[in-house]
């Protein structure tokens, strides 16, 4: 059997291994600060604003409103808690999902705050934060002036100026 030779270009084997790292990274990296090993969210959390606040609710499910904490400081909000594990029920666990212990979600905030006047409310595993809008955040209407056009002989600097 004859054999073929093929030719060896390494700029191409080059950029498949920078692929392959690059797709390592972004499945270790992207999704690893929100994923444990089985690939189940961590507190998974939903945030939206409208004019007023911005709105961030957590999912703590088992969780009391005791162990958990929230703190705004710097432009970040952090939310803390910790669930514990319930005595084992004796048995052999043939499948465990459920996650325990420390957790700690933090989050850029987009806009100021008015963090003493923040509400954090917790009802059927369910943590929502209310967080109003900073006064210099809030969006404002900005009257837009109009100059009237000069008339024939008149000199820009005698029109008056409409408010």
């Amino acid at each position: 059997m004859p054999k073929t030779l093929i030719r060896y270009e390494p700029l191409r084997e080059m950029l498949s291994l920078r692929g392959a790292m690059t797709s390592l990274f972004d499945d270790s990296f992207a999704r690893g600060s929100q994923l444990l090993g089985s690939g189940v969210p961590t507190h998974p959390l939903d945030v939206y604003q409208t004019e007023e606040e911005l709105v961030v609710q957590v999912a703590v499910p088992g969780m009391k409103p005791e162990d958990l904490q929230v703190q705004v400081l710097r432009g970040l909000l952090s939310v803390r808690g910790a669930s514990h594990r319930p005595e084992s029920p004796g048995g052999e666990y043939l499948r465990q999902e459920l996650t325990y212990g420390a957790f700690e979600r933090t989050l850029t905030l987009p806009f100021a705050v008015q963090a003493e006047q923040a509400v954090a409310r917790f009802e059927n595993g369910l943590l929502t934060i209310r967080l109003p809008r900073a006064e210099e955040s809030r969006p404002r209407q900005i009257a837009i002036q109009v100059q009237p056009a000069p008339v024939e002989g008149e000199k820009p600097s005698d029109l008056p100026v409409a408010a």
